[in-house]
């Protein structure tokens, strides 16, 4: 199946791996380009029967994916445009009620029939840590890679599906810690509260997940399936009046007072490729 159109993702498969590389300079925002192409591949994968197990990456060293576009803050039409590209990139895919994309490409996601895994070696922050807690599984490299939610010292909350996946994973009290104090979580701090499966050193983490990838790939198909279908009994989806509450949630703090704090950040900054280097720092002198 080609993938040679999606842009901003370079896409190879080897023996039922499929590589998915975010590819979209400067920081692999996820923006009106970005997330369209994800959203594409993700509805058109869960058709190939070549692709066993994908494993998302980034061509960037330093970040994974830096954030959501924070145009999306300050320009009204942002939104709206990267939403109905989104759509477009699945027509036949609908969005349930009273989510936003982001919230349902993590449903899409989470109910393909591949096994999905993050490879994290950089910096990975609100939406792009978001999409991360889609996947099955999360490795991430000590030393180099770094996760987090800042959307509260933004003045708006993780709306594309990071409260209640961030919740999922890691349980009331340390989804809260992090949501609300906005850490930016290296690879140990992360396998040690459930953010990521496992910190790998930096220079063997390549090695580790192409030989789980791989291992995985040569297993019956039926048989994956049958263990995620028992697995998934335990750890139900997300319900979507969950994600409802967090969009609602969301668009309720859609004002002009975080309008204006938007263009402060920006001003300091934000969304630039020296500014996320610091981005806690910069969030925290405002």
């Amino acid at each position: 199946m080609p993938y040679d159109d999606l842009t901003g993702l370079r896409i190879t498969v080897d023996n039922g791996v499929a590589t998915v590389t975010l590819d979209h300079p400067p920081l692999n925002l996820m923006d009106g380009v970005l997330l369209p192409s994800l959203r594409g591949f993700v509805n058109r994968v869960r058709h190939d029967t070549d692709v066993r197990v994908v494993v998302f990456d980034s061509a960037d060293p330093e970040f994974f994916s830096a954030h959501g576009d924070m145009a999306y803050l300050t320009d009204p039409e942002a939104l709206p445009a990267a939403t109905a590209a989104a759509l477009a990139a699945a027509p036949d895919v609908p969005v349930p009620d009273g989510m936003n994309i982001l919230e349902a490409m993590s449903d899409e996601v989470r109910g393909l029939p591949q096994v999905t895994i993050g490879k994290i070696a950089g910096f990975a922050r609100g939406a792009g840590n978001e999409f991360l807690m889609y996947l099955d599984m999360r490795f991430a490299a000590i030393g180099q890679s770094g996760q987090a939610q800042p959307e509260a010292v933004m003045d708006i909350l993780p709306g594309g599906g990071g409260t209640v996946n961030m919740a999922r994973l890691l349980g009331r009290a340390r989804a809260l810690e992090l949501l609300l104090g906005s850490e930016l979580v290296d690879a140990e701090l992360a396998e040690r509260y459930g953010l990521v499966n496992r910190a790998v050193p930096a220079d063997e983490i390549d090695a580790f997940v192409d030989r789980l990838a791989h291992r995985i790939a040569r297993l019956r198909p039926e048989v994956v399936a049958a263990i995620k279908a028992t697995v998934e009994t335990i750890t139900p989806r997300i319900p979507h009046q969950a994600y409802a509450v967090e969009n609602s949630a969301l668009f309720s703090l859609f004002t002009d007072d975080m309008v204006a704090s938007a263009h402060k950040q920006l001003a300091a900054g934000v969304q630039t490729r020296e500014g996320e280097r610091d981005l806690e720092r910069i969030l925290d002198s405002l």
